[in-house]
């Protein structure tokens, strides 16, 4: 039975879960936020749109990925495509237009031809990746739980991070009042095929002000994710991977400890009406040396709600730690949750629940910028007293 804090009667609910609708199709129609024509004709630069799609047709079936650089019906299926296809400009074919041939846009030979017609030969023009999947572009990313909790949309991007996390007193150390932790970081997706993405999720720098954690560099982790379904008319997907932490940290930060883990996650993504979505994640993180590093199991959850006719979006998070072993390399039964594994003794069985809110803004369909304040909701607080995440996200 898990004992709830008393801060959690600020923060209303812990988890929502998805409502699958039967409905054959949905009505939703572009967002422009250019309404004044005469801004228009100014050549005012406008918000991009945010939804591409007004049926109920998947842009996976017959008649946009049999053909194009992604398809060749276009429009007209509401699949997205300019003049074409999900993504081909000009619907001409892949064969047709040597898109993912010998000679097209996945080779460094041919890209200027491929771009002229709409395909895409990948960032630099290496041909090395794709473009992020903009037909969840009214999505935004999660950002609590930021290492662990993946967005299930196949991206290319970069993400900068900066959390503030204030610790608990730990007594039992000889340290009777709170200290902080900040963490400087940056991730990187990239959407080699269409389905199949590369994913850096942890590196960075950490600064502290606590006797218990120093100075010093983050792990690395990296790893595979994978979009299992994609439905844009409904705007659902499901995605799943792993990554692996490389113990390359500092180890006075807390880093380095063990022979690394595994994190093998699954995540989902649902839309709901035309405002609000839901997000949410789950996994298991695997350590190779038990006794080094805990395993755990958690569950994280996104609710947003888009503001008006605004590039703004209110959110709510929650994430669920679940502590499935014991180690023995650190002196405190302290849970590190997701930014340390401690290996400490005497936390199996262990949960922790966080709650937060927060905002982002969108300026452009490919930048994302937020931040939110997250607090433990149980009596066991494990290293966060309370926290600020801020992310700013670019994507191609």
């Amino acid at each position: 039975m898990l004992s709830i804090h008393w801060r959690s009667l600020t923060m209303a609910g812990l988890f929502a879960f998805p409502l699958v609708s039967g409905a054959g199709q949905i009505e939703i129609q572009f967002t422009d936020f250019e309404t004044n024509q005469a801004l228009a004709e100014a050549n005012a630069e406008t918000w991009d749109s945010y939804i591409t799609r007004t049926s109920d047709q998947d842009c996976d079936t017959t008649s946009c990925d049999l053909g194009g650089c992604d398809g060749v019906t276009g429009d007209a299926t509401g699949c997205g495509g300019l003049f074409g296809g999900c993504g081909d400009r000009l619907g001409l074919g892949r064969s047709g237009s040597g898109c993912d041939s010998a000679v097209g846009c996945d080779f460094l030979v041919n890209n200027e031809v491929c771009a002229a017609i709409g395909c895409d030969p990948g960032l630099f023009g290496l041909g090395i990746s794709k473009r992020s999947d903009h037909a969840f572009d009214d999505f935004i990313s999660p950002t609590t739980n930021p290492i662990f909790f993946e967005d299930p949309r196949s991206l290319t991007e970069v993400r900068f991070l900066f959390l503030h996390n204030n610790l608990p007193a730990f007594p039992g150390a000889g340290i009777n009042k709170s200290n902080s932790l900040q963490v400087y970081a940056a991730q990187v997706r990239v959407r080699l095929t269409e389905r199949l993405s590369l994913i850096a999720t942890k590196g960075g720098f950490f600064y502290s002000q606590s006797p218990l954690i120093e100075e010093g560099f983050a792990d690395v982790a990296a790893g595979l994710k994978y979009n299992f379904y994609r439905d844009p008319a409904a705007g659902r997907l499901f995605s799943g991977g792993f990554t692996y932490e490389i113990p390359l940290g500092t180890e006075a930060s807390q880093q380095g400890n063990g022979d690394g883990e595994f994190n093998f996650f699954l995540t989902g993504a649902t839309r709901f009406g035309k405002r609000m979505h839901f997000i949410t994640a789950g996994g298991l993180r695997e350590p190779i040396d038990s006794l080094a590093e805990n395993r755990l199991w958690y569950w994280s959850s996104h609710i947003d709600y888009r503001v008006a006719n605004l590039p703004l979006y209110a959110f709510t998070e929650g994430t669920w730690y679940h502590y499935a072993s014991s180690g023995n390399a650190f002196p405190l039964a302290v849970e590190g949750l997701d930014l340390l594994n401690l290996g400490s003794p005497g936390v199996t069985g262990n949960d922790i629940v966080t709650r937060a809110v927060g905002l982002k803004y969108k300026p452009r369909n490919n930048v994302e910028l937020g931040g939110a304040y997250e607090i433990p909701v149980t009596s066991r607080q494990g290293i966060m007293l309370e926290r600020w995440t801020f992310d700013a996200i670019f994507r191609y």
